[in-house]
């Protein structure tokens, strides 16, 4: 099968590559060197020249905070350019998948979030997102909508690495405690995305790992199974604090666990807790250094 992926450099998106090439797929990985996903008129040409059997979307912009200042150039990249990708796949019969995110809920629920839940973005990102979304469904009804969250890896930057290098620098942490979802491992989501493509799915779907926690239960366990293997740790105190106590430009949803019923009848085996995922990339970590 030959497979495009877009946003190659990215956390998830060399995670992806990795995976799929593993398999034995021809795969191509386009980074923003090769296709600029600020120029939203050049992508959909960039993707057709391709004529993958597969375009899997996941070039996004992620700067959350960021966004609430830069509202062009977010919806530039997470709709437009969605949109282009979309386009340039439907022009040769190609199948796409298109990456989302939880943040296109407000976070109101206190249960798990089903595919078809109400969104109602908080932030400008969510809100690009979502468009973005959509934007893909109306040029290819067809395609796939794959919704994480708390996206962490070996490669990029994210939470886990920002918490490592914290931890090495710091004798005591506050973390947000009053944020609640589920850590969501790259290889898994990897694994997720090859599932979806080779049953020829369609459609929205969620995928994390199982489990639920806060951002202060997440890097708790972080420094622990760290310091057990062996990271070089300075942090004995890690101090929960309410988010009002940590003020950001873009609000975040305050629930955000996705339900993963749907996904659950394809993929033939059991979702790994956050947890063991967490602890399987820090020992992956130590055995082959993260760019």
């Amino acid at each position: 099968m030959k497979i495009l992926v877009t946003g190659a450099a990215g956390q998830l998106g060399q995670e992806t590559v990795l995976l799929l090439k593993s398999e034995g797929n021809q795969v191509s990985a386009i980074d923003r060197n090769e296709l600029d996903f600020f120029f939203p008129e050049k992508v959909s040409e960039g993707i057709a020249r391709e004529r993958a059997d597969w375009v899997i979307n996941c070039a996004a912009y992620t700067q959350v905070d960021r966004a609430e200042q830069e509202l062009e150039a977010a919806f530039l990249v997470n709709r437009d350019s969605a949109l282009a990708v979309a386009q340039g796949v439907a022009s040769y019969g190609g199948r796409m998948l298109q990456i989302s995110t939880d943040f296109i809920f407000d976070g109101s629920q206190s249960t798990p979030y089903e595919e078809e839940a109400r969104a109602n973005p908080l932030s400008v990102y969510g809100q690009s997102k979502w468009e973005g979304e959509n934007a893909v469904l109306q040029a290819m009804p067809g395609a796939v909508i794959l919704r994480t969250a708390w996206v962490y890896g070996e490669y990029g930057n994210n939470f886990v690495k920002t918490m490592l290098r914290l931890a090495a620098e710091r004798e005591e942490l506050r973390v947000v405690d009053d944020q609640v979802g589920t850590p969501s491992w790259t290889y898994d989501i990897a694994r997720a995305i090859k599932t979806l493509i080779t049953s020829d799915a369609s459609g929205t779907y969620h995928f994390s790992n199982e489990g639920v926690a806060s951002w202060y239960d997440f890097s708790t366990e972080i420094i622990d199974i760290a310091r057990k293997l062996g990271y070089p740790l300075k942090t004995t105190r890690v101090k929960p604090i309410p988010c009002c106590d940590y003020p950001t430009p873009a609000a975040r949803p305050s629930y955000s666990v996705l339900s993963k019923r749907k996904i659950r009848g394809l993929l033939g085996y059991d979702v790994p807790h956050w947890r063991k995922s967490l602890k399987s990339m820090l020992v992956e970590g130590i055995r082959r250094p993260a760019n």
